[in-house]
């Protein structure tokens, strides 16, 4: 049985209640257009059986539905060419099975956010810049309706109790809505793309994030177990570079990923994922990173691999990498390696510990053997701008040594960044640890005279 089956009224004068038909005219207004969109939309979903509609398989669905919105429009007496019947088809099949307006940009690939400020501004960025696109709502309920659609399929709800809440895609991208009173000008809603195919380390050395010499040491680093912190401000690629990394690790260790929303998309056979949970209405329910972190201890994993680091649960994570759980890795906001490692010092007294300074300083430096700074340049790309090497402490200061940098030379005329990678010509320390593991890196690897531009 099918759609049509099921709402024959479709073929039959408009029923009580129903709204008027309304001519409308080619060539009108993008108002008009959305009027009559709605009007249809709203007849749709009041003549169709929700029961046989989620029994059916998605091809078939988006099937039954362009057949059903043809049918409306002959009823309602619009004059319609072929384009803007064709487009209100897509539109309403697009409300129905998905997102609406948001899903011709989801299914672009060189779309990597979303921003939609009110409902009648969406922006994206494409190659590392933001554009305006012509993507509009109809107003902001009509925002406000995908915003829930959104939330409550994860079990989430916003309203004016509750006007933050943070989401995801079945893709696993991530999404932040803030409505009002909070947001002055409407509903907003920002969305973090999800790549359905991860990046590789040969996809970022064609991006010129990082060389193939330095791809090569930082592969050996993860393969030697080595504890590694990745810094960088917002959107500048950390879990990417985290997930690119993950992939060095050998298939049969045990991995435990935590997240506040799940991203990363490790390859290996046994990995185990670990997603926080906010509270919930009444605000009862929640669980922490540092939860996770703790019961990540009794599941016995060779490596443990955090999303983002971000309050108290740094005391675990350091306990954890300096007690036999060597290799794993974590990202943290910040503008420099010594930032990182700053904030990693503040966040220990986020959960109210009560820490000497020196001794917290002694247990970074124990726990963490390396930290990779990444940023995001003027003209949007991404590079790995600093390695360096922690290695120790003098007196109550946590020592570091570069071993690698990206150094901006300048602009070019299209606004792209000039610059070029060398090494530092520091031998890094760990180079011993590396050869323990039977890991060789190339001596031209450390070579200051060979630039990479």
């Amino acid at each position: 049985m099918n759609l049509r089956e099921q709402t024959h009224e479709l073929r039959s004068p408009l029923r009580p209640g129903d709204p008027p038909r309304q001519p409308f005219e080619a060539g009108s207004s993008q108002a008009a257009f959305h009027d009559l969109r709605d009007r249809l939309h709203t007849q749709l979903l009041g003549r169709i059986d929700l029961e046989v509609m989620g029994a059916m398989k998605s091809e078939r669905l988006r099937e039954e539905l362009g057949i059903l919105v043809e049918q409306l429009l002959l009823e309602s007496g619009a004059a319609l060419n072929a384009q803007e019947r064709r487009r209100m088809v897509l539109d309403i099949q697009d409300e129905v099975m998905g997102l609406g307006p948001l899903e011709p940009l989801l299914a672009d690939p060189t779309v990597a956010d979303i921003l939609v400020n009110g409902p009648y501004q969406v922006f994206v960025e494409r190659r590392g810049r933001l554009e305006l696109t012509d993507v509009v709502f109809s107003d902001a309920d009509h925002l406000m309706k995908i915003i829930d659609k959104i939330v409550s399929r994860i079990g989430r709800r916003v309203d004016e109790s509750s006007p933050m809440v943070d989401a995801r895609l079945q893709d696993g991208s991530r999404v932040n809505a803030i409505i009002p009173p909070l947001a002055l000008d409407g509903p907003l809603l920002s969305i973090r793309r999800f790549a359905v195919v991860p990046l590789t380390m040969e996809d970022l050395i064609g991006k010129r994030s990082l060389t193939p010499t330095l791809a090569q040491l930082l592969s050996a680093m993860v393969k030697g177990k080595m504890n590694i912190l990745i810094s960088g401000g917002t959107g500048t690629g950390k879990t990417t570079l985290l997930n690119v990394l993950s992939a060095s690790i050998p298939l049969h260790e045990r991995i435990v990923t935590i997240e506040d929303a799940a991203e990363l998309q490790l390859q290996q056979p046994h990995v185990v994922r670990l997603e926080t949970r906010p509270p919930n209405i009444e605000g009862k329910g929640e669980v922490s990173q540092r939860a996770l972190v703790i019961n990540s201890l009794r599941m016995r994993p060779d490596r443990v691999v955090l999303g983002e680091v971000r309050g108290a649960e740094v005391l675990d994570m350091l306990q954890a990498m300096n007690t036999g759980h060597e290799g794993s890795m974590a990202t943290v906001h910040a503008n420099s390696p010594r930032d990182a490692l700053t904030r990693l010092e503040n966040m220990a007294t986020y959960g109210g510990a009560t820490i000497p300074q020196d001794a917290m300083r002694q247990q970074i430096s124990s726990a963490i053997h390396a930290v990779i700074q990444i940023a995001r340049l003027n003209d949007g790309r991404r590079k790995l701008v600093s390695l360096q090497e922690i290695t120790g402490m003098e007196g109550d200061v946590i020592t570091m040594q570069e071993i690698y940098r990206f150094t901006q030379t300048g602009m070019a005329a299209d606004g792209t960044v000039q610059g070029h990678f060398r090494a530092t010509g520091v031998r890094p320390k760990f180079m011993d640890r590396l050869k323990t593991y039977g890991l060789s890196v190339p001596d031209a690897t450390f070579d200051p005279t060979l630039i990479y531009e």
